[in-house]
């Protein structure tokens, strides 16, 4: 698994939590979602992604979008 991979899979996570908690204990959850949106989008433009980072330092092989 490289980098990119491991950024979608941990972002898909992440916005399905939020929406099964924003479902069962309260709409506010959704925010949540709303922050990985913007910033995917944010790392799109300027090509730097926190988690990135992180896995990076884990050891995950690098892809094509985050080196």
């Amino acid at each position: 698994m490289s980098i990119d991979n491991a950024v979608l899979c941990f972002a898909g996570i992440i916005v399905l939590l939020s929406a099964v908690l924003a479902w069962l204990v309260s709409p506010w959850w959704l925010l949540l979602s709303g922050f990985v949106g913007l910033n995917l989008l944010q790392a799109g433009i300027t090509g730097f992604c926190p988690a990135a980072k992180v896995f990076k330092r884990l050891g995950l092989p690098p892809g094509a979008a985050f080196r």
